[in-house]
């Protein structure tokens, strides 16, 4: 269990400094009234091609990344990142309230449907809650919320008692059996507990409530060093579930930060406290937060793919990790009750925002994607310095939350 013995007394030193850094960052300016509008309509423009792309085929295709021809990669329902633009068109139609959106949002998510049955998958929580989870909270479409519990419940079945975790990976085939990991839990795991804590209290097993607390828990127990910095896998004894040790992946070394990583950490502990609130879990998530922005480069709001990556400044940067950061700060500057925390959250956000919307971060005209600069895994030389489909996803997902927090589309939680 953590102790937070300490806790308030390192928050406030490491909110001081970030105010300080907000303040002085010489690339820090208040948006325009037309910041959202002029967003929005780059976002439109930058979809249509793909669009037309997915339209004019016989099959529903589900955009990825940009290769280094320049032309898209697509990937099939089973995917782990095929909601990602289903879901992007539904944020799309929130937007614009354009019932244009809305005819393609259903298509997509549609095509995706099987997904709800996977139980050899982890990442039921992208897949089914970024396009079905985004249906249903615009529509309230019965059938999309049978989908979700469905969903949740294929998931659960991946719930390992001993441990009280949610095994991320199998490893009976392919390099996980060659790791030698016996029960591998990554931190990306955290971003499935939304579903799960949704779908137990609109009409699933109770159950799912439980093992998405289990899993919170131990995952906080175990998957982070005393700074607030996590491992991207957690390894797990299949027999009494005792923690073996924590390794990476996708990162630059066992001890070091993967950024995206700690992204993903610092949303998922945000989404828990919503389910659960519990307070213990807001204090974890404003830790991890508060570790995430004091290593951010100095005047900069896009972090290199590591935070201890060797050849910084000569590291790729990561947007995607911007994006979901962006997106999970202004959801925590809402949660919180401090006033003084919750603007230094909110401006750091807007910072992100700021940053990925200009140059060298916004795609071109010639790119069908909106942002570029994103690190899929570095260590496997896949989708470096690319543009990806989640990074995208974030970036409106969070723009949408900037829309809400200035009361220029407000809407309760």
């Amino acid at each position: 269990m953590w102790v937070f013995s300490n806790a308030m007394r390192i928050i406030n030193v490491l909110l001081i400094v970030i105010l300080l850094l907000i303040c002085s960052c010489t690339s820090q300016q208040i948006p325009s009234k037309d910041f959202i509008t002029e967003n929005i309509e780059f976002i439109h423009e930058q979809l249509q091609d793909q669009i037309r792309t997915i339209e004019s085929g016989e099959n529903c295709l589900n955009p990825v990344t940009l290769k280094k021809d320049g032309s898209v990669f697509y990937c099939n329902y089973a995917d782990w990142r095929s909601g990602f633009f289903p879901g992007i068109i539904w944020y799309l139609y929130e937007l614009t309230n354009d019932t244009y959106y809305l005819s393609l949002a259903k298509k997509y998510t549609s095509c995706i449907e099987d997904a709800k049955n996977l139980t050899w998958h982890h990442d039921l929580g992208f897949m089914v809650g970024c396009s079905f989870g985004n249906g249903y909270r615009l529509t309230e479409c019965e059938d999309y919320k049978e989908v979700i519990i469905q969903a949740a419940l294929s998931l659960s079945t991946r719930f390992r008692q001993p441990a009280g975790i949610i095994q991320s990976w199998d490893v009976i085939r392919g390099w996980q059996s060659e790791r030698g990991w016996e029960c591998p839990v990554i931190i990306d795991n955290m971003m499935n507990l939304e579903m799960l804590f949704w779908a137990s209290k609109n009409g699933g097993d109770k159950k799912l409530y439980d093992i998405a607390v289990s899993h919170a828990e131990t995952t906080m127990k175990n998957n982070f060093r005393e700074d607030g910095g996590c491992y991207h896998v957690a390894v797990y004894d299949t027999i009494d579930g005792h923690f073996i040790k924590g390794v990476t992946h996708q990162g630059y070394a066992d001890s070091s930060i993967w950024a995206r990583g700690q992204a993903w950490a610092i949303y998922g502990y945000t989404m828990v406290y919503r389910g659960t609130k519990d307070e213990k879990y807001l204090h974890f998530a404003e830790k991890l937060a508060n570790l995430y922005l004091s290593r951010l480069p100095e005047n900069e709001w896009v972090p290199y793919w590591d935070f201890d990556a060797p050849n910084i400044p000569d590291e790729p940067k990561d947007a995607s990790a911007a994006a979901i950061v962006a997106s999970a700060l202004l959801e925590l500057s809402e949660l919180i009750d401090d006033n003084r925390k919750s603007e230094i959250y909110r401006s750091a956000a807007t910072a992100m925002l700021m940053e990925l919307s200009k140059t060298p971060y916004r795609s071109g005209n010639v790119k069908p994607s909106f942002l570029s600069h994103s690190v899929g895994h570095w260590p496997g030389k896949s989708e470096v310095d690319a543009s990806i489909i989640y990074t995208d996803y974030y970036y409106i997902e969070a723009l949408i939350k900037y829309k809400k927090s200035h009361s220029l589309c407000h809407q309760p939680k």
